[in-house]
């Protein structure tokens, strides 16, 4: 489960790395821009609660042992 949680950061990740590089700073609501900026907040909240729910598995095999 650790290496599948990886992966899925990684590929969150490398979207949040392209959706910065799809920003345009003089039209940063606008067209492009604003797709962007939806996608750096969704990869973002992805990458936390992978982060969570791998933490959560941590403290569950703790309290099991």
């Amino acid at each position: 489960m650790k290496i599948f949680t990886t992966i899925l950061i990684f590929l969150a990740s490398a979207l949040l790395l392209f959706n910065i590089s799809r920003l345009d700073i003089s039209h940063f609501f606008e067209g492009d821009s604003m797709y962007a900026l939806i996608g750096i907040g969704a990869s973002i909240c992805a990458i936390l609660i992978l982060l969570i729910f791998r933490m959560s598995k941590d403290i569950e095999k703790r309290m099991n042992e």
